[in-house]
């Protein structure tokens, strides 16, 4: 059984459970800072509740029976950082030029508050001044149309809704373009991509109630604790049940070790904690590929293998099976850097285990093949029949909270996964056919100059991306940004000639139209659909919806036509949901009946019902290009960085310099690197250093000012925080077939 005793006590660890105290603390420690009123805890009651408001945090399912609070550590952080009654007003723009704000912190400049007034840049000024909504509007359209549509980017963060993603896909295809990344390219592609390939579904295929019913959970690469805290919930209920959880990560994080629920008056009056994990293995990053091979080779020599469902429903599992037996052990052990032994213990747990669900995150998705290491958790599910029954499945586990809706709303940069001729049928026009650009093409293009034009829906995009350095100046040369957002970030300080920032309301605020209060809906990550009501007053009295600033700037860029109503859908969302059934009669029928549902309406998946839309008609098993996710073995001095969330932040939002559950405090230019490899570089603790992209293409890209930081991680693996080290990883440092980044496998080298 994992516990304590497990971790290095020679470096910092939290000695505590996940929830418990500690969270109770945190969450108390950010509503003091925000100064928020009983408006705010009456939204934190409704949170993620039928009628009541979704959280803006984590994609994790909403249960129809919730819980009474249905809301975990970092969703009240959200919450609470939405709520705040700070406010980023026009008199601060005229205290403070853009050249200064570029020097603040990234928590400083979101800690401003909430935007209160539309806002230009005035490049004479070097600030931000306040303008009115129609001259926002007739600006951005003119400048829209003057430009030609290949060199323009509609970008949407992943908190949008599927009102407001419908909208913003149609803008954009009206305007002629398929340049619709999302934040999705720059995490969960490579599960779109490999899963579309191997069974058919872009998507995970479990639901709640399987989570009641399976006997083993195999995590991979999915930090719970921080990233989705509700989800321990289910998971502390099917460990009590008896199911039984096993970890592959290369850091031991605290949800999966240890937790304790909140909301349990005996667990916080008594101190009693539930154990997750019975097995806990620190693989190398990258060296999920080999780990999965070790468990499927040792599934094959004791033929713990369901050949009845692997005939009715698998393709090509002779051609895998030959690839397993001529791997050696011993190729094993080294790439994955786990024991032959512990392997084979978690394949024993495997065979005996009925109904089992691979569950996974970033730590999978963001390497060079990733796209590779979800197809081979594929290949082990499928290997006794784990996906298309109940208790079992494949389960990505998502961020940001409509990430995966925006997808199934059309917000995509490949016109084949859109319904292009029903569009055209029902609005009157031929949408572009070509492939529009991903984020990494979008970096690039605006590094190079043939992207002139950038329009963002939420996010903070320049902050997120990979090669930052290369990309921060040149920002300014755009024609054309614009910002739809809530508070300052750092891509509205990179700026020049062109850039606008458009406040928004937050999902927690009351958005009142024409016909009355509206509500939004948006997917979680195991395929449900979710509606969301604002109650709380605006933060300001100039905001508008972010349906209503996607409808006024497609009405001063887009030729009139009496089939594209732009008017009336924001009058009514009822009749933006009605164009998404329309479009997606399938997935969406009775939308607007149904939208209230406890715990959301399911939207479907074919590989649940074991209809594999695949090209064989079949689940495909695939052989991975290579044995370790990152590419091959490093050269010598060369270490694989692992970029980190901590337990204070969400996505680039800092909201404190904690990051209680790995034990740090105070400072995020650090590197994590264990004590062998310090002793065997000549570091010391404390000392500083800098970064170094070891990629070799001609581009220098170093960070300065770490602190060396002992931490227990396995041989050859340093981490260090997301976004500050971003600027390690070049943009060529990217999935094989999705171009997601590689936050999780870069290679580097350490300079003292």
């Amino acid at each position: 059984m994992t516990d304590e005793r497990d971790q290095d006590p020679t470096t910092p660890f939290y000695d505590h459970p996940t929830g418990g105290w500690g969270s109770l603390k945190s969450v108390l420690r950010q509503a003091s800072r925000n100064r928020i009123g009983i408006g705010v805890m009456e939204t934190l009651r409704r949170q993620n509740k039928p009628r009541g408001h979704m959280c803006t945090s984590c994609a994790w399912a909403k249960p129809p029976s919730p819980h009474l609070a249905e809301f975990c550590e970092n969703g009240a952080k959200a919450t609470i950082w939405d709520l705040t009654r700070d406010r980023c007003t026009p008199d601060f723009f005229a205290r403070h030029t853009i050249t200064e704000l570029r020097s603040w912190p990234d928590h400083d400049l979101e800690a401003v508050g909430r935007l209160t007034h539309p806002m230009r840049f005035d490049a004479a000024s070097d600030r931000y001044v306040a303008t009115t909504w129609d001259d926002a509007f007739a600006a951005i359209g003119a400048a829209l149309r003057a430009m030609d549509p290949r060199a323009a980017v509609f970008y949407a963060s992943g908190r949008a809704s599927l009102e407001t993603s419908y909208l913003y896909a149609l803008l954009a295809r009206l305007y002629g373009t398929n340049n619709l990344p999302d934040s999705s390219n720059m995490c969960h592609e490579t599960t779109s991509v490999a899963l579309k390939r191997t069974i058919g579904a872009p998507v995970g295929t479990c639901v709640l109630d399987d989570f009641e019913h399976c006997d083993l959970m195999l995590f991979f690469g999915q930090n719970t604790g921080s990233n989705s805290p509700r989800f321990l919930h289910p998971i502390q209920q099917a460990v009590k049940r008896g199911c039984r959880i096993v970890t592959f990560n290369p850091i031991r994080e605290r949800g999966l070790v240890e937790f304790m629920n909140p909301q349990n008056p005996a667990e916080m009056l008594t101190g009693r904690a539930t154990p997750i994990s019975d097995i806990y293995l620190q693989v190398r990053p990258g060296g999920d590929i080999a780990a999965i091979a070790g468990l499927c080779k040792h599934l094959l020599d004791r033929d713990a293998v369901d050949h009845g469902f692997v005939a009715q429903h698998c393709h090509d599992f002779a051609r895998f099976e030959s690839w397993i037996r001529d791997l050696s052990w011993d190729d094993i052990e080294t790439v994955s850097g786990l024991d032959r032994a512990d392997l084979i213990q978690v394949a024993d747990l495997y065979a005996r285990s009925r109904n089992v669900i691979g569950v996974y995150g970033m730590g999978l998705t963001q390497h060079v093949h990733g796209g590779d290491s979800v197809a081979m958790l594929v290949n082990l599910l499928l290997m006794r029949g784990n996906i298309g029954r109940t208790g079992a499945g494949i389960c990505p586990v998502r961020g940001h909270s409509n990430v995966q809706g925006q997808r199934t709303v059309g917000i995509s940069e490949k016109p084949e996964l859109v319904p292009l001729d029903k569009l055209a049928e029902m609005f009157g026009f031929d949408p572009p056919r070509d492939t529009g650009m991903t984020t990494i093409e979008v970096v690039q293009g605006v590094i190079d100059g043939t992207v002139k034009g950038f329009v963002s829906l939420g996010g903070n995009f320049a902050r997120a991306i990979p090669d930052q350095g290369r990309a921060d100046p040149a920002w300014a040369g755009l024609d054309l940004n614009v910002q739809i957002a809530t508070k300052l970030n750092r891509s509205h300080v990179l700026v020049g000639d062109g850039a606008w920032l458009l406040p928004c309301l937050v999902r927690a605020e009351r958005d009142q139209q024409k016909s009355g209060r509206q509500a939004v809906t948006m997917e979680d990550s195991l395929s449900h659909i979710h509606a969301s009501i604002g109650k709380r007053p605006p933060a300001s009295r100039h905001l508008l919806s972010e349906p209503a600033i996607v409808a006024g700037i497609a009405k001063t860029t887009l030729s009139p036509s009496p089939l594209v109503r732009w008017d009336d859908w924001i009058a009514d969302y009822d009749r933006i949901r009605d164009l998404i059934e329309q479009t997606y009669p399938d997935q969406f029928a009775d939308f607007n009946g149904r939208m209230f549902e406890a715990g959301g309406f399911y939207r479907g998946n074919s590989a649940r019902e074991r209809n594999w839309e695949t090209d064989s008609g079949k689940a495909e098993f695939s052989c991975p290009a290579s044995l370790s996710a990152v590419g091959g073995e490093p050269d010598t001095g060369v270490h694989t960085l692992v970029t980190l969330r901590s337990n204070d932040q969400f996505n680039t939002t800092i909201y404190d310099y904690h990051d209680r559950l790995r034990g740090l405090e105070g400072d995020r230019m650090i590197v994590l690197i264990s004590r062998t490899d310090m002793a065997r570089a000549g570091l010391t603790e404390g000392q500083r250093v800098t970064l170094v992209s070891a990629v070799q293409d001609g581009i220098s890209r170093r960070v300065d000012g770490f602190t060396v930081t002992p931490y227990d991680l396995p041989p050859g693996c340093v981490a260090a925080y997301y976004p500050e080290a971003n600027p390690l990883v070049p943009l060529s440092c990217h999935d094989q077939a999705s171009k997601t980044p590689a936050y999780k496998g870069a290679p580097i080298r350490i300079e003292a």
